[in-house]
């Protein structure tokens, strides 16, 4: 036998679902890329390069050394930056040096003992804490950039405030080449 159903003219109890369109909400999307952008420029600011102020001279004329600054040449150390980590340091002028010439070398404490032993003689020397130490130097072609870069570095180590990047001379790559 079959059943049937009688709903005697009622309508049926299910009811249709409507249906409603699928929406993203990207309020939380902008609030996250707000704060990465936030983070990342942040970021950017504070991780600055470490810049070491270098002060170079004009041109004043007198073949790359200062000669109105009373430069005396018992308290010039002149340093030959060569190849392979060569440096070769003399007092005075190349014509008339006082000391003859000493090879250095870019080992422990070479550099920083010679100048602070120069620059400790000169202060006896002159009596004077305020005359101290020049320093003039000389990078040949030959010498790298990261010499030049310790060298620097050296200077504001040893706290030498007169020092002078010039060019070298070919008397004196000669001498860089002998020794």
């Amino acid at each position: 036998m079959s059943e049937s159903r009688n709903d005697f003219g009622r309508k049926p109890i299910t009811r249709k679902v409507k249906k409603l369109n699928p929406r993203v909400d990207l309020t939380p999307i902008v609030s996250v890329s707000f704060l990465l952008i936030i983070f990342f420029m942040l970021t950017s600011y504070l991780s600055k390069p470490n810049v070491m102020d270098l002060g170079m001279p004009g041109d004043r004329g007198c073949g790359g050394i200062v000669c109105d600054m009373g430069f005396t040449e018992n308290r010039t150390l002149t340093l030959l930056l060569g190849q392979n980590n060569k440096i070769v340091s003399y007092i005075g002028y190349y014509s008339s040096p006082l000391e003859s010439p000493k090879k250095l070398n870019f080992e422990k404490y070479s550099i920083r003992k010679e100048l602070l032993l120069k620059k400790q003689q000169i202060v006896q020397e002159a009596g004077n804490i305020k005359t101290g130490l020049i320093v003039i130097i000389k990078p040949s072609k030959y010498s790298n950039y990261g010499n030049l870069v310790s060298i620097l570095d050296e200077m504001t180590i040893s706290k030498i405030s007169t020092y002078e990047v010039v060019d070298i001379t070919v008397e004196e790559e000669n001498l860089l080449a002998t020794k």
